[in-house]
């Protein structure tokens, strides 16, 4: 492995300025990061155009306002031959690309590290910032998935030491941060320009987590990290124009990552450790969603299946069992066990709501019993997987599976759950005389070695594509070999046909 530590006493927004710089031109990721940010990129793209086949109410806006600001040179938005302003573009993909919250997930965990697990939140929600430079610029594929690769590792790196969950500002900040780092690079802007760009969007755009909280969630949750990925965007472009943004940021006492966290000589709070070659990337340690649910809720979906596997008559009809008992860690009992969770009216809250999810799981279940493949969890997965078609209105409506929302008790499990979040999502579930045990790696989990994910996750690729856009088996060999795409393909690898409604 060969890194750059940036330690707590220098300078890191300058310091992650020269990285960003030095990683465009020197890293040498191993095949295998390649492939897997290749895999997050596909999935991310697809969640974005299923959203947009789909009519999601954010990405639709956003995309409007985007084809409003047309600019020669400039970068695309999903399923458009017409080139718009960088920033632009990158706020209306993002934000389908999020719409969902069905693609990949990063907890800030390095277990291999005691002083990286500050456990906070993320996702690869910002791909387009690195494509929009591509476009722009005209590069390659391969500089574009460095670029990809860059903002991962930067967003990665920083949610393993720093949890914005705990000062109540939402996790789009280090992606934002990323993004400033990614774009500006790529777009040929100086360390210094970069720097300042970074002192921009911490000094002036910090969004807070007010977004996700409240009775029903709406379009601000969704629509977070492309707001933020805007911002950073904007930034970069007002810097390399002349703007004089805050320098040194991250030891500001007045900024965000030191407001109330005392430390020693006007230190930052953390040091920084990013890679350049090698297999120990960030990326690495993310996990994949293999369906449309909150991410803390995997381990339950692994336990509600397991049982189904186990006990295919649970499935004879709402009445088959009595009891379904989930015992879960504080975050997710905090996240998506709240008493407004028992009664979701949005999708962007039945999402969030373990007991619909299982609920809905059984639901799905019980209607299609006839048809299941009941001999092993991969299988089962596969033909229960929860897409939007899952959360629309009239599936949250449902009265059979609001009647199966009744069966289903949440326990928070204490102490002995919480250590072992968020190495693992530690979570029992027990229905009648079933008992899963506590289950801590569900496939898409980066350590889960117990199940074929990756047949499942295909099957998801395969299902979005089909359901979004024409085409889809050709548009799916494309985005798998985006790293070899000339730059003039790269000017169209978006401009895929959505499927009428």
């Amino acid at each position: 492995m060969v890194s750059r530590t940036l330690r707590r006493n220098t300078n890191q927004a300058r310091g992650l300025a020269e990285f960003s710089l030095e990683f465009l031109h020197t890293a040498k990721p191993a095949s295998t990061v390649i492939q897997r940010l290749k895999l997050f990129h596909t999935d991310s793209v697809l969640c974005g155009l299923s959203a947009l086949a789909q009519g999601a109410n954010a990405p639709r806006l956003l995309r409007r306002e985007a084809l409003e600001y047309q600019m020669r040179d400039g970068a695309k938005c999903f399923c458009s031959h017409v080139t718009v302003k960088p920033e632009k573009a990158v706020l209306a993909n993002c934000s389908a690309v999020r719409e969902w919250d069905m693609n990949g997930t990063v907890l800030g965990h390095s277990p291999s590290h005691a002083t990286r697990q500050a456990g906070e939140f993320g996702h690869n929600d910002f791909y387009p910032v690195a494509m929009a430079a591509a476009q722009i610029k005209h590069l390659s594929g391969h500089e574009a998935v460095l670029g990809m690769l860059l903002v991962d590792e930067i967003r990665g790196r920083l949610a393993e030491v720093f949890s914005l969950n705990a000062i109540k500002v939402d996790h789009v900040l280090h992606g934002a941060i990323a993004s400033a780092c990614t774009y500006g690079a790529m777009v040929g802007a100086s360390p210094l320009e970069i720097e300042r760009a970074i002192g921009m969007v911490i000094s002036h755009y910090v969004p807070f987590r007010a977004i996700r909280t409240g009775q029903q969630l709406g379009d601000s949750k969704g629509a977070s990290a492309s707001l933020s990925a805007e911002t950073a965007v904007l930034s970069v472009q007002r810097c390399l124009s002349g703007f004089i943004g805050p320098e040194d940021i991250f030891r500001n006492p007045e900024a965000i990552f030191r407001l109330g966290v005392p430390t020693a000589n006007g230190d930052s709070p953390f040091d920084l450790e990013l890679s350049l070659a090698g297999e120990d990337f960030a990326v690495m340690g993310m996990h994949f969603k293999l369906g449309l649910y909150e991410h803390q809720s995997a381990s339950a979906i692994l336990g509600v299946l397991q049982a189904l596997e186990q006990k295919p008559e649970l499935a004879a009809g709402p009445d088959s069992f009595q009891k379904v008992n989930i015992t879960t860690y504080k975050i997710a009992h905090h996240i998506i066990c709240g008493p407004a969770k028992r009664h979701p009216t949005t999708r962007q809250s039945a999402d969030h709501s373990l007991v619909y999810i299982v609920s809905r799981l059984l639901r799905k279940a019980i209607a299609l019993r006839k048809s299941l493949d009941f001999s092993s969890v991969e299988t089962l997965w596969q033909g229960l997987m929860l897409l939007p078609e899952d959360y629309n209105d009239e599936a949250i409506a449902d009265p059979t599976t609001r009647a199966l929302m009744e069966k289903v008790e949440v326990h928070y499990g204490g102490k002995d759950y919480d250590a072992q979040y968020p190495l693992g999502l530690p979570t029992r579930v027990q229905v009648d005389s079933f008992d899963s045990g506590v289950l801590l790696f569900p496939p898409g989990h980066s350590r889960c070695k117990d199940y074929e994910w990756a047949t499942i996750l295909q099957r998801k690729l395969s299902l979005l594509a089909e359901s979004a856009v024409n085409n889809p088996q050709h548009f799916l060999e494309e985005l798998d070999r985006i790293d070899e795409l000339t730059p003039e393909e790269v000017q169209d690898v978006y401009t895929v046909s959505l499927k009428k409604r």
